[in-house]
């Protein structure tokens, strides 16, 4: 399981953005957002670099 530090997320259609956008590069990952902490977690087959480029690319800065 990877773990990210994401700003920027403060609601639950951030949470679902950011869950479709590393869905849709790896339809087996399971995701899980905590909105408070500002860290997303993600059990997948995805390299970091690919992960952080989905979140990035929806808008939210990858620490």
């Amino acid at each position: 399981m990877q773990q990210f530090n994401v700003k920027g997320m403060t609601c639950a259609h951030c949470e679902r953005a950011v869950t479709q956008a590393i869905q849709s590069r790896d339809g087996e990952a399971k995701v899980d957002v905590d909105l408070a902490a500002g860290v997303v977690r993600v059990d997948s087959r995805l390299d970091e670099a690919a992960i952080r480029e989905a979140i990035a690319e929806e808008g939210y800065e990858v620490q």
